[in-house]
């Protein structure tokens, strides 16, 4: 007998495809279950039991949130079972996303729930223009051919888009056929871009970038604030969201606007541009070139003068901090802190930390390191990825006595 908490999955790929995994569960479900898998892991990973988990904060849309989605061609389709019959009519190329846990396995995608509607029309478009054009598709295991992925933006605030097209080499003259067939059906595309990849690692980014047509960057806003998104920078993928999972570090931090903040693996500068008003000043610390050259323009964009960011290896860059921030703000990639980064905030020892996490596993693992020292406080769910067992989490840390006395 099916579980009450089961319903039929609207989207025909469910259970092919790997961008869901959830759409068969009932969106309150959901949300409990992110909630649980919050605590088993840190029950399993960090030996912590008694810690205050609150309810997950839900999306505020379950379809249709995400503002960045990157499609795979493939010339080897992979058919479901109800197209095997037309397997010989339809041929071999695909437009779409892999089968869990694979790599060289693409469903051909017409439409994904994701994303908005004019996406999927475009999405359409792309795929008709690519197999009249005569240009091969890239192969997964030879690595010949051309065209490999597709990475549409949408900002939502503004209703614009921005196509990213990613090639294995440069094909000017069809490039800018493309794009001006895609803009004159889709006048909401303000950027064509092209992104070169000689790489055989499947990652949707190039080592050259091409403007085609139209701006380099998109704008979109979270709250009230804009920002400006080049085409491999990353931005949460769902804008309302972001700012459901801002305020609540807001929250956390509880700022009386005398601080001073250390923003770790600071990215396009979104967290210090929300925080920057409320503080004295706003320190920020990422690798990546872009990042830091987009952080510093939404900055001049929303008109903050209180933010600097240092752009390098944080494991480097900690040592430079010569002044103790008051409130530590860390938001790491899926892999959490490295060893060496943690060991220096526990040496820098900030009165508060606020960790944002976008995987449960490595936050478990980072915060029971610094349970000797710090007292978790509090952990907030926050729901960004509907129908996937992605969940994001915000954790306050407040110094313990014994933190205070070992330091």
């Amino acid at each position: 007998e099916p579980s009450p908490d089961r319903i039929q999955a609207p989207c025909p790929y469910s259970g092919w495809c790997g961008g869901c995994q959830w759409q068969q569960i009932r969106y309150d479900r959901q949300l409990i279950f992110k909630k649980e898998h919050v605590e088993e892991c840190l029950s399993h990973i960090a030996s912590l039991k008694a810690v205050a988990v609150r309810d997950t904060i839900p999306s505020e849309n379950i379809f249709a949130y995400r503002n960045k989605m990157e499609f795979s061609f493939s010339d080897r389709r992979w058919f479901l079972p109800h197209e095997l019959d037309r397997r010989n009519a339809e041929g071999g190329v695909a437009l779409g996303l892999h089968v869990p846990g694979t790599y060289n396995k693409v469903i051909d995608i017409d439409a994904c729930l994701l994303q908005a509607e004019e996406g999927n029309r475009i999405l359409r478009d792309i795929k008709q223009f690519v197999k009249n054009s005569g240009i091969p598709v890239y192969n997964l295991k030879t690595h010949e051919g051309v065209w490999r992925f597709i990475a549409l933006r949408h900002s939502s605030a503004l209703d614009e888009w921005m196509i990213n097209i990613v090639t294995s080499r440069e094909i000017p003259d069809v490039a800018r056929e493309l794009a001006g067939h895609l803009v004159r059906k889709h006048p909401r595309i303000t950027s064509v871009i092209n992104n070169i990849s000689r790489r055989k690692a499947a990652v949707a980014t190039g080592e050259r970038e091409i403007v085609i047509r139209g701006n380099s960057c998109i704008a979109d806003r979270i709250g009230s604030f804009t920002f400006q998104i080049s085409a491999n920078s990353f931005f949460q993928t769902n804008s309302a969201g972001a700012k459901k999972l801002y305020q609540t570090v807001m929250d956390y931090a509880d700022f009386k606007g005398h601080e001073t903040v250390l923003d770790l693996y600071s990215g396009t500068g979104t967290i210090a541009v929300f925080l920057a008003s409320r503080v004295r000043h706003v320190t920020g610390i990422e690798i990546s070139e872009s990042a830091v050259r987009d952080a510093r323009t939404n900055c001049k964009i929303n008109r903050i003068e209180n933010c600097r960011f240092i752009c390098g290896d944080i494991r480097e860059k900690l040592g430079e901090i010569t002044r103790k921030p008051d409130i530590l703000i860390i938001d790491p990639p899926r892999a959490g802190m490295h060893k060496d980064v943690l060991t220096r905030v526990l040496e820098i020892a900030p009165e508060t930390i606020v960790y944002v996490s976008c995987n449960p596993a490595t936050m478990a693992r980072d915060v029971g390191r610094m349970t000797h020292a710090y007292k978790i406080v509090e952990i907030q769910p926050v729901d960004m990825f509907p129908h996937t067992y992605h969940i994001e989490a915000v954790v306050k840390l407040v110094r313990s006595a014994e933190g205070r006395m070992k330091k």
